[in-house]
């Protein structure tokens, strides 16, 4: 009997999560039907909007106690009951927190593993670097010597924006919260500076780096962060809110950013949800694997192996104590 190795949701956390809110059982794997395939998975991608899922609030559904943990995996196809895939194909699919998942095939998407290490399909190469792609490329209206602040800039979406910034000839400050960090998205990203928001007052890391204002702001995280940053935009200036990551792990509603900072700079402000953006992909994945392959894309992962570390790496996460994409190695390829 084949076995499906599961972690599901035990209890919706409070606050931080914390790892006995997840339990891990083994039940007997799943047979295909019609129009289904049955696939192995070898990594899967942890994401703080898991967090929001967690808690009911995110726009794609929630996770309900005792069901299976969501997520983003790439698998092998071990078997197949669709004329769209064949046994060993390589797939992406929100199949959640197993290791053998059935996948309806209309809802996975073939990978072509040329584009880059199969890993960075879910990170650099996959949702997160499409996040960056669609923000900078799309809605950003970039233009050279544009001044541009990321935070959270050591993760996928963060490091990719400023990599694409620079690309494009701009000046790009990352926020991040430890030296370590800010010396890699300094000296192995190329940004121009990184601002350790745990040993330098924000408002005053955003005076000194950027003197004459910001002209785009990327937000991954909103709260005081976001405040800050809205405090020192430059006439006419561009703001992506993307991510939450200051409130994923609080009950109440945090109040949003003074408006009078939006109406002085005559800001404009989008807010960018990835789906929106799938028909960027295929540009997208051309770009980023030149861009590997050219050395002028660097990537951090933060990866652990075995489905049963899973836990542990997401509460790390939430914690904000990862450094890099965080990952879940599930089997070999």
């Amino acid at each position: 009997m084949s076995v499906n190795t599961r972690i599901l949701l035990k209890q919706r956390s409070r606050g931080i999560p914390r790892e006995q809110d997840f339990e891990l059982v083994n039940v007997a794997a799943d047979s295909p039907a019609a129009g289904e395939l049955r696939g192995e998975t070898l990594y899967l991608s942890l994401d703080p909007y898991l967090r929001g899922k967690i808690s009911g609030r995110h726009l794609s559904g929630a996770v309900n106690e005792g069901g299976l943990m969501a997520g983003e995996a790439l698998s092998r196809v071990v078997e197949s009951k669709s004329d769209k895939f064949k046994e060993g194909d390589i797939i992406a699919a929100h199949s959640g927190w197993q290791s053998h998942p059935v996948i309806n095939a209309d809802s996975a998407r073939a990978v072509n593993p040329e584009l880059g290490p199969l890993s960075t399909l879910l990170g650099i190469s996959g949702m997160p670097g499409l996040t960056a792609y669609a923000g900078m490329t799309r809605l950003a209206e970039l233009k050279p010597a544009d001044v541009v602040v990321v935070s959270a800039a050591s993760g996928p979406v963060g490091s990719m924006v400023g990599q694409i910034a620079k690309q494009r000839g701009c000046h790009v400050v990352g926020v991040a919260g430890s030296n370590e960090k800010c010396r890699w998205v300094v000296e192995q990203a190329g940004f121009d500076d990184c601002i350790n928001y745990r040993e330098e007052a924000l408002r005053d890391g955003l005076k000194r780096t950027c003197p004459g204002g910001i002209d785009v702001y990327f937000d991954n995280v909103g709260g005081d962060v976001l405040q800050a940053s809205m405090e020192q935009l430059a006439l006419g200036a561009r703001v992506i809110l993307c991510g939450l990551m200051a409130q994923y792990n609080i009950n109440e509603m945090p109040p949003g950013p003074n408006p009078a900072f939006t109406i002085k700079a005559r800001a404009t402000v989008r807010g960018l949800v990835v789906y929106d953006h799938e028909d960027l992909r295929p540009e997208f994945e051309q770009q980023v694997s030149a861009w590997l392959k050219q050395g002028k894309i660097k990537y951090k992962e933060d990866m652990v192996e075995g489905l049963e570390a899973a836990p542990g790496l997401f509460c790390r996460l939430m914690r904000g104590e990862n450094f890099g994409k965080a990952i879940v190695k599930v089997a070999e390829q």
